[in-house]
C-alpha cells in the first residue's frame, strides 16, 4: 500500500518547498495529493507562481493519509495558520500518532498547537514565533523527532522531502531517490 500524503497550499505559499516535496515523494511512489485551502484549486505562491491543487480543502477526508506536509512561505504560512479546519486537522492527526512534516516558517503553526513542545525542530532563521517549548536547531537542514519532521527553508527542500522518506520506507530507498536528484555537494 502507497504512502498517503497530503501537502497543503495557502496563497503565499514558498514554491521550492512544496513543489519539491511533491516532485521528491511522488518519485518515491508515495501517492501525494495537493489540497487547497482556498476555495479555487489554483493557488499563488509567495513569488507569483501558480500552482494548481488536486483538490480542495473542503469537503476532503483525510482519515487515510498517513502524513501531513505544510510548506512555508509567506504570507503562506500566515494563511495555514489562520486556517482553523486546518489545526483541528493537525490536532486529530497527530492525536493518531501520524507524522506532521513542516517546512520552513511553518514550524511555528506546530508550535502554536504545542506539536512542537520538546521536540527538535529546525525552522527558517527568525521564524520562532510560539516555538518556545521546542528544541531549536535552526542549522540542520531536515530533522526528524517521533512522528514530528521539519525543515528550515527552500534551500533544504530536498532534504526534507528525504527524510519524509526515510521515515516511511528505509534508508536504502531514501537513497535511491537520493542518487536519482544527482545531489552533488
Amino acid at each position: 500500500m502507497k504512502t498517503k500524503v497530503a501537502v497543503f497550499l495557502a496563497q503565499g505559499f514558498e514554491e521550492i518547498e512544496a513543489v519539491s516535496t511533491i516532485d521528491v515523494l511522488r518519485r518515491a511512489d508515495f501517492e501525494v495529493n495537493v489540497i487547497s485551502i482556498s476555495k479555487d484549486l489554483e493557488v499563488r505562491g509567495s513569488h507569483d507562481i501558480i500552482v494548481k491543487a488536486d483538490n480542495l480543502f473542503e469537503g476532503a477526508d483525510f482519515s487515510q493519509y498517513d502524513c501531513l506536509v505544510l510548506p512555508g512561505g509567506q504570507p503562506g504560512t500566515d494563511n495555514l495558520m489562520e486556517f482553523s479546519p486546518l489545526r483541528d486537522l493537525l490536532l486529530q492527526h497527530a492525536s493518531k500518532n501520524k507524522v506532521i512534516a513542516a517546512i520552513c516558517a511553518a514550524p511555528q503553526i506546530l508550535g502554536m498547537l504545542g506539536l512542537a513542545d520538546n521536540k527538535e525542530i529546525t525552522h527558517y532563521p527568525g521564524c520562532t514565533k510560539f516555538l518556545d517549548k521546542a528544541i531549536l536547531k535552526p542549522h540542520m537542514a531536515s530533522i526528524e523527532d517521533g512522528k514530528i519532521i521539519t525543515g528550515s527553508s527552500a534551500g533544504a527542500a530536498l532534504k526534507f522531502a528525504l527524510q519524509i522518506i526515510d521515515h516511511f520506507t528505509d534508508t536504502q530507498n531514501m537513497l535511491r531517490i537520493h542518487d536519482i536528484l544527482v545531489m552533488n555537494y
